[in-house]
């Protein structure tokens, strides 16, 4: 579980309400379910609109990216490319079959079983560059989807309350009514600009980030395995991987 993916939003919404409080305000004044519907459901019919229903699924699919740690370690994937590389070359090409079991990122895995068949070099390259690229560009539909559901909530918000001023103004004859009324239509700029910027926002940021990690150890991959098909010794492929390692993990 990504800490800081459940602490953020956490840490943020209890500012926001906190120092709301601080200033005599109260839970009940924000609490609206009317401005609720024509924010996120207005936001929603916009994003629709936007994306095919697949892409509309899988982006709200992608919270699992958000929620958990990068599945590329890059720490452990630089220590499994070296264990193989040195099986490779005490032993055989071969010989790297019975450590492909305990290889927990499943590229490597697969590029392993693709050098254990005797798939060219080349071919194996190529294949792991297509996969990488398939991927990203899947990951950045998500990107997108809550970056625009960033950009879109924050105007449904300014449509909700210029909905409820109106409905103010049609009752200026209740001079009592106004003060809650204009209360009730900010509410709904409240949740726009609000889930903009505690959510949708910074879980398209999050995804993307995750997306280059990702990107990151796949290029770590392919270099690796190239490596190894090609006698390259261990620490040669070691100085040539250490640049995606230092000054970042993407551990459990």
């Amino acid at each position: 579980m990504d800490l800081s993916s459940i602490i953020g939003p956490i840490l943020a919404f209890g500012a926001i309400i906190g120092g709301m409080l601080i200033e005599g305000g109260h839970m009940g004044s924000i609490m609206q379910m009317t401005a609720f519907i024509i924010v996120f459901g207005g936001a929603l019919g916009s994003l629709l609109v936007c994306y095919p229903l697949p892409d509309v699924i899988f982006s709200i699919k992608s919270l699992g990216t958000f929620l958990k740690n990068p599945s590329a370690n890059p720490e452990e994937i630089l220590k499994d490319i070296l264990d193989l590389a040195q099986t490779a070359r005490k032993e055989s090409i071969l010989a790297l079959e019975k450590k492909r079991d305990g290889i927990k990122f499943e590229p490597l895995a697969k590029a392993v079983k693709l050098a254990v068949d005797g798939t060219d070099p080349n071919i194996i390259r190529d294949a792991l560059e297509t996969e990488a690229h398939v991927v990203m560009e899947e990951q950045e539909v998500a990107v997108h989807f809550w970056e625009d559901a960033g950009a879109i909530a924050p105007t449904i918000g300014i449509l909700g309350a210029v909905l409820g001023l109106i409905h103010v103004m049609e009752n200026l004859d209740k001079p009592d009514e106004i003060g809650p009324g204009i209360a009730v239509a900010f509410v709904a700029t409240l949740y726009g600009v609000g889930s903009a910027n505690i959510f949708f926002l910074p879980i398209g940021k999050k995804i993307k980030r995750k997306a280059v990690i990702d990107g990151h150890a796949r290029m770590m991959v392919s270099i690796g395995v190239e490596g190894i098909l090609s006698g390259m010794n261990p620490k040669v492929i070691e100085e040539k991987l250490a640049c995606f390692v230092h000054g970042h993990s993407g551990g459990e």
